[in-house]
């Protein structure tokens, strides 16, 4: 294990702190595969703004994937038509976005195609956020569980899904700020959608 790097959760359409911390600690950001999936955090959704104020998206997992069951081998459900509820929410936030347009045709395919594990969907979905946020990182993922890491700073357990960040964040233009004013530590697709090709000057 590389020495003073830090142990990151995988998370779906991550909050921009996150992108932070990745851009902070790369190369030697190491992502957690091992470990046994906790309820209620960005690890299955993300907030995004709409004309109401913050708006979480949650991909649904299977009953069953909450006890002790490694987040690697939890399983989204199909029960309701969750992604088509996830894509008109990012298109009735987003439409009025600079870039939203821009950025239309690459996330599409992630709310149509059926992913069976939660993990897999996220890291594909990583991987396009690398891309387009242009940060130069190629995942390392954990191979086993281990409760501490003495040489890595411990993310794992450092965004909270319920309250709101109590890190310092700067400001940028958001579709709806004029309703409810800067929502800070929105997910990834916030800014993208905002910002563009700016994003990484931004993180």
């Amino acid at each position: 294990m590389i020495e003073n790097g830090a142990v990151l959760p995988m998370f779906y359409l991550p909050p921009v702190s996150w992108f932070s911390k990745l851009n902070q600690f790369k190369p030697n950001a190491v992502i957690e595969r091992e470990e046994n999936f906790p309820k209620q955090t960005y690890r299955n959704r993300a907030n995004i703004y709409s004309p109401d104020g913050l708006l979480p998206l949650v991909v649904p997992v299977i009953k069953g994937s909450k006890n002790h069951t490694q987040v690697k081998d939890v399983k989204i459900s199909y029960d309701f038509r969750w992604q088509r509820l996830h894509w008109m929410s990012l298109q009735a936030c987003y439409r009025r976005s600079a870039y939203f347009e821009y950025y239309e045709a690459d996330f599409a395919p992630f709310y149509e195609k059926r992913y069976e594990y939660l993990f897999d969907y996220n890291n594909e979905l990583l991987a396009l956020l690398l891309k387009l946020t242009k940060i130069k990182y190629e995942p390392i993922f954990t191979h086993e569980y281990l409760a501490q890491y003495p040489n890595h700073t411990d993310l794992r357990n450092g965004f909270s899904a319920k309250t709101e960040s109590s890190g310092q964040q700067k400001a940028y233009f958001q579709v709806f700020e004029e309703r409810k004013g800067f929502l800070k530590d929105l997910s990834i697709a916030d800014l993208l959608f905002n910002q563009g090709p700016q994003a990484v000057n931004y993180l």
